[in-house]
């Protein structure tokens, strides 16, 4: 490429940048380190408020930056070999902060940034995609990243954004509409649907040259349909309509890889059993649901449940489903001996389901040793007791995941 070409990019995309608004201050900003060491790589699914989110970061930071979008048409014939252009602005902007959008488009990035960080540059990315991201950083950036991921608004930013205080009708609302920025702003289910298309079309069947992509939207629209749900990949391959459980697993892993889907794993003392045993799937956001089910009418309680792991998820990583005998507990978060944290979904307890409710909850309060659980629901409040251990009954829309 040209140094001119890249100049004119550079300074249209940063024109762009400083004329779109720094919007709703994301909660996750206040952890945000204040490094020059590391590089700080911020990723998640496409369209979450990334880009947003490091421009309120640099902000704060109160530095001057460089801003380069590598997710550019215009720079589709940009090699390895143009990072000595990006160097030489770079070196004419005179800033020492870079901010690096899309970068798993970009060849060979990571040595640029090793090169950026060895020459004392603070460098700020995103990403949206996990396994390309995970390659890099596991190789020239081992030991020189730290990683934050970004997730669409959470209840309480949605809270924010809408300018409404928690209340029932306010989350049936967030389990309708989700926390995608741009769909909050339009109202356009279009933008959900074009952008769950264009994830699997070009950041999934095009970049990995997947043969039958076909397959890979026939189990999106299936996952997405059945969100709370146990599945196997052997069970699977009919409704994909593929041979071998082995592409399945291929295709779920691009699909967490991009954010579109969650698996929740089957709580076991031994790795091998997590592996072997069905596990949960979730979607990214509520708004998938809605736009992609191929049910009608979306099970409210899945929808709730969808809700509380993402909320969960967003805090850690470190989140199962307890199975024992015909018992099931929705999650067990952090488990130990002695020690997890051990939440039931519902909408409502009722006379028809508080039995099976409470019994995978106390089993699960059992088999970890500890005294207390939650159950939540749509907007039911109580206090159970159950064989010396107390079950606090709160809304989802009351409760505190900080503190749970």
């Amino acid at each position: 490429m040209k140094l001119s070409e890249l100049r004119g990019i550079a300074d249209s995309q940063r024109a762009a940048l400083d004329d779109n608004p720094l919007g709703l201050e994301r909660e996750c900003l206040k952890n945000f380190p204040d490094i020059r060491t590391h590089a700080l790589v911020v990723s998640g699914i496409r369209r979450c408020g990334k880009s947003t989110l490091l421009h309120q970061y640099v902000r704060h930071l109160g530095e001057a930056f460089f801003y380069f979008n590598f997710e550019d048409i215009r720079l589709s014939g940009f090699e390895a070999a143009d990072y000595r252009l990006l160097d030489s602005l770079i070196d004419a902007a005179g800033v020492s902060t870079l901010f690096l959008d899309e970068v798993q488009t970009a060849p060979e990035w990571d040595r640029f940034v090793r090169h950026a960080l060895d020459t004392g540059r603070r460098v700020i990315l995103t990403g949206s995609n996990a396994s390309l991201l995970s390659r890099e950083l596991g190789s020239s950036l081992t030991g020189r990243h730290l990683q934050e991921e970004l997730f669409p608004f959470s209840w309480a930013e949605y809270c924010h954004f809408r300018n409404v205080n928690p209340s029932g009708a306010a989350l049936e609302r967030y389990l309708a509409e989700g926390g995608f920025p741009e769909f909050l702003k339009t109202g356009n289910p279009e933008i959900l649907r074009q952008l769950q298309q264009d994830i699997l079309a070009r950041d999934i069947s095009v970049r990995f040259n997947l043969r039958d992509d076909r397959a890979l939207r026939t189990l999106y629209l299936w996952l997405v349909s059945n969100v709370g749900n146990l599945m196997t990949p052997s069970r699977l391959t009919g409704v994909v309509g593929v041979k071998s459980p082995t592409t399945v697993l291929e295709y779920l892993s691009h699909l967490e890889a991009a954010w579109m889907i969650h698996t929740v794993p089957r709580f076991a003392w031994s790795v091998k059993a997590r592996s072997l045993a069905p596990k949960k799937v979730y979607a990214a956001d509520p708004g998938f649901v809605h736009t992609s089910s191929l049910s009608t009418t979306p099970d409210r309680g899945r929808l709730l449940e969808n809700i509380v792991y993402l909320e969960l998820r967003r805090r850690t990583a470190s989140i199962f489903y307890l199975a024992e005998g015909n018992t099931e507990c929705d999650f067990v978060v952090a488990p130990k001996r002695g020690s997890a944290i051990c939440i039931q979904v519902c909408w409502m307890l009722t006379s028809e389901n508080e039995t099976r409710e409470i019994s995978g909850l106390g089993t699960a309060m059992e088999f970890f040793g500890v005294d207390s659980g939650v159950i939540l629901t749509a907007d039911q409040e109580d206090e159970i007791t159950i064989r010396g251990r107390s079950i606090s009954v709160i809304p989802v829309w009351r409760f505190d995941f900080a503190v749970g």
